[in-house]
């Protein structure tokens, strides 16, 4: 089938659409059109090759649509069914058997290969030749892209496709990293670095979990602006004051129970586990460069303080993204508040615009 894609054929380059041939649905996999697709951080690292990504390429990872086709296999879904797409895994690996499928042991091999688990593609270009599909088990940023029955999220036909697709990634890894990973008890106080689409889900997670001091740091100020509407008791503007000193400041100098590294430079890393009180958690999500380093004081860490890794939130998506939809109807959790809606055809400028700070979540509408 013949449909458009915003492309990428150079390490840096531009997204161009162009016209592309994505093969029918085999076996468990399903043909979604796409209504709405999150552009992400973790996109443009792989587009700039900061993270290795074969190209040419169409990316996206953020998609939400309606199931088009399914391959023989499928039962979860249907067509005509809503749907989020999320992260791919494999179903069958330990982590997989016990619901962290983030940690999924062949994560990169179906998030980052480029092709499918079996081997060969599922996009052609408009020269014939091969596009490194499958990113994330989807390639979104196209009118349609092909999922896999694990990485399809069915959600209730009532609610605005359009918006749902940043549920599949950075939203539910901020959120998560609060409401599935540190599990703050009410009336705790948490340190966020980084306001950023993932780092504004994890505030409005931490109010959610009623955190009585939540803490939001970023370089940006309207965006320390808009963290304190969302629920943030305090804002720190890292350009303008030590963040550490000021968090002890504000917690009698003891520190925060829990931080979120949202960045993933490692300077705000040091800050954010230096944060943190005695007995506290530091939760590590943000992206980093392959092969970045940082360095911590030792004592610092014997001292009963916990440095982890989170990805995607420790989700199990099937449960946990029909959990936030039902938060937002609530109220408690208005996300969609980060996003402004581009055409695909606007990829570009939404890039621009992410760059210098104007949005927190572009979502593209093919």
């Amino acid at each position: 089938m013949e449909i458009t894609a915003a492309v990428v054929r150079s390490a840096g380059g531009p997204f161009t659409l162009e016209t592309a041939h994505i093969d029918q649905p085999k076996d468990d996999e399903v043909l979604v059109r796409i209504v709405g697709v999150g552009l992400c951080h973790t996109d443009l690292v792989a587009r700039d090759q900061t993270v290795p990504y074969p190209l040419p390429a169409v990316l996206g990872h953020e998609g939400s649509g309606v199931v088009e086709s399914t391959g023989p296999l499928v039962t979860k879904v249907v067509p005509g069914d809503h749907v989020v797409l999320t992260f791919a895994s494999c179903g069958q690996c330990a982590p997989c058997g016990d619901g962290r499928p983030a940690y999924c042991q062949q994560f990169a091999a179906r998030n980052y290969a480029g092709l499918r688990p079996a081997g060969g593609a599922t996009l052609r270009g408009h020269d014939g030749n091969d596009l490194c599909g499958c990113f994330f088990g989807q390639s979104s940023f196209a009118a349609y892209a092909m999922a896999s029955e694990r990485n399809v999220v069915k959600i209730a036909p009532d609610v605005p496709l359009d918006i749902m697709g940043p549920l599949g990634c950075s939203i539910q890894t901020g959120a998560g990293a609060v409401l599935n990973a540190l599990r703050p008890p009410p009336g705790s106080s948490i340190a966020i670095f980084g306001a950023g689409s993932v780092g504004m889900a994890a505030v409005l997670s931490a109010r959610v979990a009623g955190c009585a001091r939540i803490i939001a740091v970023d370089l940006n100020q309207a965006r320390l602006d808009l963290a304190l509407e969302l629920g943030a008791t305090d804002a720190i503007n890292a350009a303008e004051t030590d963040p550490v000193a000021a968090i002890r400041a504000l917690t009698d100098d003891q520190g925060v129970a829990f931080a979120i590294e949202c960045t993933g430079v490692p300077k705000v890393v040091r800050q954010a586990v230096e944060c943190v009180r005695v007995t506290g958690t530091c939760g590590l999500v943000g992206t980093a460069p392959m092969g970045a380093e940082t360095s911590l004081d030792i004592n610092s860490i014997v001292l009963g303080r916990t440095i982890r890794g989170i990805v995607e939130g420790d989700s199990l998506p099937d449960l946990f993204i029909p959990q936030l939809i039902a938060l937002w109807r609530q109220g408690h959790f208005p996300f969609d508040r980060l996003i402004r809606f581009y055409r695909l055809d606007e990829i570009n400028s939404a890039v621009e615009d992410v760059a210098q700070g104007h949005v927190l979540k572009p979502v593209l509408r093919p």
